[in-house]
């Protein structure tokens, strides 16, 4: 595949793409687990956690009766509502209701120094040269936009938000949905086929291309994917670049 060469947009997934897996599922992941339950304790009665509650309780109470048998009775709420949120961690649920009350928890991580992301290192530079060209960035996740936000902020290799023009999460619809591309590119001004998605997932790149945007395979060290299966239909991005690969990109395009 060529890629085109009025390119206006570059969308980004997060895990896998400009940040390592690990970081999100040895790192993120067991961190909200084990504060989840103090959390609540101490924000119950906050109208955002109450919304995110909310949230939860109509996903757990649409769950399978076998399901629900995973769950002994609860004391009180905060241990249901604890209880329930751990379990949707462990089963890495890309749930709404979680991923905006994580993004919550992992704030005092962040603020406070306990947590920092780590970025490929080609990240940065291609981002930067991205954004001296012109080209808007642009973030989709199924993390919370506060998480996205949150985590560029606090990377170890410093705060790159200045970079990155807009966040998206699945409040927009899942990332397997070629709608969710749709309504992203209306929401960027540009029309899809101007836009790259990045990413390391087949199906994320193939609701991309449904909405009409172009697409790259994000192969990072020790990710397994199918490749001989995979570069039949995408572009293939080997490690998002060496150094520039992204930055490099425009230089055929401008």
């Amino acid at each position: 595949m060529t890629l085109h060469s009025k390119l206006r947009g570059i969308l980004l997934d997060i895990e896998g793409t400009t940040t390592p897996i690990s970081f999100v599922h040895e790192v993120l992941f067991p961190y909200a687990r084990s504060r989840v339950k103090d959390f609540l304790t101490t924000n119950w009665h906050y109208a955002e956690v109450i919304s995110d509650v909310a949230l939860l309780r109509q996903e757990q109470e649409a769950e399978s009766e076998v399901t629900l048998r995973n769950f002994a009775p609860a004391a009180d709420q905060i241990e249901a509502t604890s209880n329930y949120v751990q379990w949707l961690i462990d089963q890495d649920r890309k749930s709404t209701g979680l991923k905006s009350l994580q993004g919550k928890i992992w704030k005092q991580g962040y603020l406070d120094g306990t947590l920092a992301a780590p970025l490929f290192a080609d990240v940065r530079p291609a981002l930067e040269r991205l954004h001296q060209n012109g080209i808007t960035i642009a973030i989709f996740s199924s993390g919370s936009v506060l998480a996205q936000q949150l985590l560029f902020a606090h990377t170890e290799a410093g705060d790159i938000t200045t970079l990155i023009d807009a966040y998206f999460d699945t409040t927009t619809g899942p990332k397997t949905a070629g709608e969710s591309y749709r309504k992203i590119a209306a929401q960027l001004q540009h029309r899809p086929a101007d836009i790259l998605f990045v990413s390391d997932v087949a199906g994320e790149l193939e609701a991309a291309k449904e909405a009409a945007m172009q697409t790259l395979l994000c192969i990072r060290p020790g990710i397994r994917h199918s490749p001989a299966l995979l570069i039949l239909r995408f572009t293939v991005l080997p490690r998002y670049s060496r150094c520039s690969a992204l930055a490099d990109l425009l230089t055929g395009l401008y």
